[in-house]
């Protein structure tokens, strides 16, 4: 069986891997994002506090991902629940280095302006500071999504959804009919949820990010 027949036999269900896998993407960037913005504006005006935040997210991607994983399995258990803790939070440092760089990049000049006219410290960060630091979020965002997509394949040794489980099955059987095609399948499928990610992140930067911040 050539590759084109694999894929045409095997459609439904690396179509079902490959939503797994954008899914758990998608929900953990989500998290990702959330926290790493919250871990942006809680330190960034301070030096100590944001080299500190820095610091500890850089030094959780140093982890494995097969060793984080694998720690993570006897206090969770297996399958989404290690997948999910474990990409959230290899997700966190460019998200949390670019919200850092880009609130404190604002213009202090407009932040003066706008506790001039009356604004509150809450409204200067979601009016003015947020608005203006969000093109590097989004940087950080769309970098720490292509990583996750690749460190997503190795949620496969916990029982984690995805196109990793293809990949696994392949070189567990490698010599076998299949092997080739399986691994060939599962990476072909990642990059291409890669590449359909980065592009609707453009297009969500077009929408959101003025043309005169983006010029």
């Amino acid at each position: 069986m050539n590759f084109w027949e694999f894929l045409e036999s095997r459609h439904q269900q690396l179509l079902t891997d490959a939503f797994q896998h954008a899914s758990a993407v998608f929900q953990c960037m989500v998290l990702a994002t959330i926290i790493g913005v919250l871990i942006g504006v809680a330190t960034y005006r301070s030096e100590l506090a944001g080299n500190l935040a820095t610091a500890t997210t850089a030094t959780i991607l140093t982890i494995p991902s097969l060793a984080m994983i694998g720690l993570l399995v006897p206090i969770v258990g297996l399958g989404v629940a290690p997948t999910v803790i474990a990409l959230t939070l290899y997700g966190l440092l460019p998200i949390v280095r670019n919200a850092i760089v880009g609130l404190r990049g604002v213009d202090p000049q407009l932040v003066d302006a706008a506790r001039g006219i009356g604004m509150s410290r809450l409204a200067q960060l979601l009016r003015v500071e947020l608005p203006l630091a969000w093109p590097p979020i989004l940087t950080g965002i769309r970098v720490s999504t292509q990583m996750l997509m690749g460190i997503a394949a190795i949620a496969a040794f916990a029982s984690g959804p995805g196109l990793g489980n293809l990949i696994f099955r392949g070189v567990a059987s490698l010599g076998s009919a299949n092997a080739l095609n399986q691994v060939l399948a599962g990476t072909l499928g990642i990059v291409i949820l890669a590449l359909l990610f980065d592009a609707a992140y453009v297009l969500i930067g077009r929408l959101t990010i003025p043309r005169g911040i983006r010029a």
